[in-house]
């Protein structure tokens, strides 16, 4: 097998094993039409094989002087490929030096996935209502990166253009904004006669659950105005998931050829984006790295005798931090995840000494692995909002220890 080329199609992971299964399944067709490629899978997360494993296990197979290209079946390009791709390579090319390891770019705003999003909007509207009275929404995944959510309300405006649709807008399942749930109650008020609205998704999985449940809500409350839900873009039938394998192959070959570098001209790692300057110079970028390299990779699915946590937070108790007011600070955390009705999910844990005197009230919040200092009081509806519910850390709060 010594100087075979090999592809790694690599995919987010999911708790859904049939989410997975979609996946798998177009590997195994991407797979079938290149009997000439050494064709295998991994995931960032929530399922095996992980990317450090499936690099290693390509590697392994090919020997001196094979190559083994990463193509990341990914949206958008946001901090799975940002970073942890980069990192894992960067692990690889260390043990592996006689092979060759190039990462292709993330799938991106491209004629293809635009041409199926729209089909999929006209498909779900038929003739169920006028179009010219019609709007549609389209829903992404969101991300804390703000390039992903840009191309993202790009691409849903091409996807829109020259459609008979009177009122075009993205909206976001999680992490960013504006959520689903606002779009429609926003563009309710115009009256149209329908809305129809499509996951921008390649699978099927749990925040499509989440979306038919916000839209069987919606449907109870404005019966008089059809919420019309589309099917995700449909990767995982084998006819209409003939443009994405043949967009595989474009990014593939463009990797080959050292074309397609990150879009790094409004990376917001690189540059000071407004409203989220704190992030440049690359914290950020280590601290959700080191929680997928380190954490997730750990922490496939295993049977749980109890409810998996979301998140667990460590509040120290001991001497010095006390003294600076991390009682209350335990109390009222507590309290605001209450509050917010996560308690089931959101566990607040007294903890001792956690080694950072001086520097307290000392939070860590797992299984992120993030430690914030000096946290206050005033602090933690920033704290709840933004990094337990929202998933985005404080950075002004973050402990250095890992800079």
């Amino acid at each position: 097998m010594t100087g075979r080329l090999a592809v790694l199609i690599l995919g987010h992971g999911s708790r859904d094993a049939a989410a997975n299964a979609e996946f798998e399944g177009l590997v195994g067709r991407y797979a079938a039409r290149h009997p000439d490629l050494l064709v295998a899978h991994a995931y960032v997360e929530l399922a095996a094989p992980s990317l450090a494993d499936g690099l290693a296990a390509l590697a392994a197979r090919l020997g001196p002087g094979g190559e083994v290209t990463v193509v990341p079946l990914f949206l958008f390009a946001a901090g799975h490929v940002k970073n942890d791709l980069p990192l894992a390579l960067a692990t690889a090319r260390s043990r592996f030096p006689l092979v060759r390891f190039a990462a292709a770019a993330a799938l991106g705003v491209h004629a293809a996935l635009v041409g199926m999003a729209a089909a999929r909007a006209l498909q779900a509207l038929g003739d169920r209502a006028p179009a010219d009275r019609t709007a549609l929404v389209m829903i992404g995944r969101g991300a804390s990166d703000p390039d992903a959510n840009g191309d993202f309300c790009k691409l849903v405006r091409l996807a829109g253009e020259g459609q008979p649709f009177t009122w075009v807008a993205p909206a976001f399942i999680g992490i960013a904004r504006p959520s689903f749930e606002e779009v429609v109650e926003l563009l309710a008020r115009a009256r149209p006669a329908a809305i129809v609205a499509v996951p921008y998704f390649l699978f099927a999985g749990r925040l499509l659950d989440k979306l038919a449940a916000q839209a069987a809500a919606f449907r109870a409350r404005t019966p008089w105005i059809p919420l019309l839900l589309a099917p995700p873009l449909g990767a995982g039938d084998p006819l209409l998931a003939l443009p994405l394998l043949a967009l595989i192959d474009e990014r593939l070959q463009q990797a080959r050829g050292g074309g397609a570098p990150l879009p790094c001209d409004t990376c917001q790692y690189r540059v000071p984006i407004s409203g989220v300057a704190g992030k440049v110079g690359g914290l950020k970028a280590l601290l959700w790295s080191v929680r997928h390299l380190q954490t997730h990779s750990q922490a496939m699915p295993h049977a749980h005798a109890h409810a998996p946590l979301a998140k667990h937070v460590l509040v120290c108790a001991n001497a010095d931090c006390a003294e600076r007011g991390s009682l209350g600070l335990l109390s009222s955390l507590r309290r605001l995840v209450k509050r917010a009705g996560r308690q089931g999910d959101i566990r607040v844990t007294r903890t001792g000494c956690m080694g950072r005197c001086g520097e307290g009230p000392t939070v860590a919040v797992y299984p992120d692995g993030i430690w914030y200092r000096q946290v206050a009081e005033s602090d933690l509806p920033e704290l709840v909002r933004e990094h337990l519910l929202g998933d985005r850390l404080v950075a002004r709060l973050v402990d250095n220890i890992m800079q």
